[in-house]
């Protein structure tokens, strides 16, 4: 088959059938995906050569890798938060031994966890953006060196308190203000957060290194109401990098897969 044009397609590896790399990577190619997006998990780790050996043989190529660490950036405790910060600079390292762009890392999930500091900070939110920060500039450091980035991603407020829009992600970055740090944006979290889709993407285009999607439901585009034609305008802000399904597949994947490759093909010209 044909690969689309215009749009580079991903999907996390979670998703596609197949219970070795080779035949996960078959299927996609047939299916017009370029790229898989690997989970970040310690088996990635363990797998780290034969992944290196196998992807070459094909034209899918690792996106992104996604998370797969433990600890928490924005914990209370010191070693919690040291060990976030070891586990995504481990996987910058897997990242850029297998070709992948960078790390999809969260800050926190739930609500704050530090304690309130005032008057030295006026609230906990603020002291948890500068001590993020802090962290951010270790992590970008880190991506600088080995030429990839570490990739904040926006949640919405159901999943945590902190960087729900993608305009709190781009203070954040503006402020580290370095190349090893960039952020991604998720259609699924959009939705619930965003107030103009299409305009949020374009004030963050030049800060966005990876996408998301997913419907409104969380199912596979095409199976809920969320509108992506905001793809079109940002494939023609510039963007070049993947467009990848983290979402649920109901029903036959491959047959699904197949109709979203259909589907999403219409928001990719024009």
């Amino acid at each position: 088959m044909r690969e689309m044009v215009g749009v580079k397609l991903s999907i996390q590896d979670n998703l596609v059938p197949g219970t070795t790399l080779s035949e996960k990577l078959e299927l996609l190619e047939r299916l017009d995906f370029s790229g898989i997006e690997l989970w970040g998990r310690p088996l990635l780790g363990e797998k780290l050569h034969e992944y290196r050996e196998t992807f070459p043989s094909y034209r899918v190529k690792p996106s992104v890798i996604c998370a797969g660490y433990s600890g928490d950036l924005l914990s209370p405790d010191k070693s919690a938060r040291y060990e976030a910060i070891n586990g995504i600079s481990t996987r910058l390292e897997w990242a850029h031994t297998l070709g992948a762009i960078g790390v999809i890392f969260v800050p926190t999930f739930g609500g704050p966890k530090l304690p309130d500091l005032d008057p030295l900070y006026p609230s906990v939110l603020e002291l948890e953006k500068r001590l993020l920060i802090s962290e951010c500039k270790i992590l970008s450091k880190k991506g600088e060196e080995l030429g990839v980035y570490a990739i904040l991603e926006p949640l919405n407020r159901y999943e945590t308190h902190l960087i729900n829009r993608l305009e709190q992600a781009v203070e954040i970055l503006e402020e580290v203000g370095s190349e090893g740090l960039k952020m991604m944006a998720d259609f699924f979290h959009m939705n619930i957060e965003e107030s103009d889709i299409a305009q949020a993407l374009l004030k963050a285009s030049k800060h966005i290194v990876h996408v998301h999607l997913a419907d409104s439901n969380r199912l596979i585009p095409g199976k809920g109401h969320t509108d992506f034609s905001p793809i079109r305008q940002l494939l023609k802000n510039g963007y070049d990098k993947f467009f990848s399904l983290e979402c649920r597949i109901p029903g036959d994947p491959v047959a699904e897969l197949r109709e979203f490759t259909r589907y999403i093909r219409r928001f990719a010209s024009g």
